[in-house]
C-alpha cells in the first residue's frame, strides 16, 4: 500500500489513524474541514499535529452547515444544549450534524482522485460512538461503491478503529506510538476547552466528547 488520504478532524480517533496511515503507507496526506463549528480549536490542532508528524494538511473551509443551522455542534447555535437530544430527530444527540460525513467524504474522495492517492482512512466507530448513524460501517461501504460508480475510480475507504472501545483506541495509539500526542495535542470536547489537562488530555469534561473519551482512558488502563 502507497498513499492514502486522512479524514483528519484532529481529534483522539483520527490522530490514531494517522498514526496508524504513517506506520503503513509509503505517502500519507490530511484534510481538515473547517465547517464552523463549536470546537473550531481542533482545526488548530489538526495543523499542528499534521506538522509534527510531517504530513500534508488541506483545509477544506464549508458554510452550507451554518446556513442549515441544524445542530448544536455549530458555533452559529451557541445557545444550544451540546447534550440534549437532536430538536428534529430525538433520537440523536444534538450534536449530529445532517449529512456531515457524506459531504465530508465525497469531498475527501474528489481530493483523493486529484492526488492520484489510493486509500481513504477515516476514524468511524461503531462501537463506543456518540450515536451517529453515519459512522457505521454499511454507509461507508454504500458511499465507497457510490462515489467510485460516479467518478469511474477505485479508491478504497479503510477504517481501521470501526470495531473498537474508546480503550481499545487509546491501546492502538500506544501500539502505533502516538500517545503521547494523543494526549497532549489532539483535541475531541465539542466544547472547545482546551485550558483543562486531565489524565485523557484536554477538554471540558462534562460533554458527550470529553465522557466517552474519560471513559475509553479508565477502561484502557486496566488493559
Amino acid at each position: 500500500m502507497s498513499s492514502a488520504l486522512v479524514v483528519f478532524s484532529g481529534g483522539q480517533d483520527s490522530t490514531t489513524c494517522l498514526g496508524w496511515a504513517k506506520n503503513r503507507y509509503e505517502h500519507v496526506e490530511t484534510v481538515t474541514f473547517d465547517y464552523q463549528q463549536k470546537h473550531s480549536i481542533e482545526i488548530e490542532q489538526a495543523k499542528k499535529i499534521a506538522e509534527i508528524l510531517k504530513v500534508p494538511n488541506y483545509i477544506f473551509i464549508i458554510d452550507i452547515f451554518t446556513q442549515l443551522a441544524d445542530s448544536a455542534l455549530l458555533d452559529v447555535n451557541k445557545d444550544q444544549d451540546i447534550n440534549a437530544s437532536h430538536h428534529s430527530k430525538p433520537n440523536l444527540p444534538a450534536s449530529f450534524v445532517p449529512n456531515r460525513n457524506a459531504i465530508f467524504f465525497a469531498i475527501a474522495h474528489a481530493y483523493a482522485q486529484k492526488q492520484g492517492l489510493e486509500h481513504i482512512i477515516t476514524g468511524i466507530n461503531q462501537t463506543d460512538y456518540s450515536g451517529y448513524p453515519d459512522c457505521r460501517e454499511p454507509f461507508v461501504k454504500s458511499l465507497e461503491m457510490s462515489l467510485n460508480m460516479g467518478s469511474e475510480s477505485n479508491i478504497v475507504f479503510k477504517y481501521p478503529l470501526i470495531d473498537l472501545t474508546k480503550a481499545e483506541t487509546f491501546k492502538m495509539a500506544k501500539d502505533e506510538g502516538v500517545l503521547d500526542l494523543v494526549i497532549e495535542e489532539s483535541h475531541t470536547c465539542y466544547n472547545g476547552d482546551r485550558s483543562l489537562k486531565h489524565d485523557w488530555g484536554y477538554g471540558c469534561g462534562n460533554c458527550p466528547a470529553c465522557v466517552l473519551r474519560k471513559k475509553g482512558w479508565n477502561e484502557y488502563s486496566w488493559l
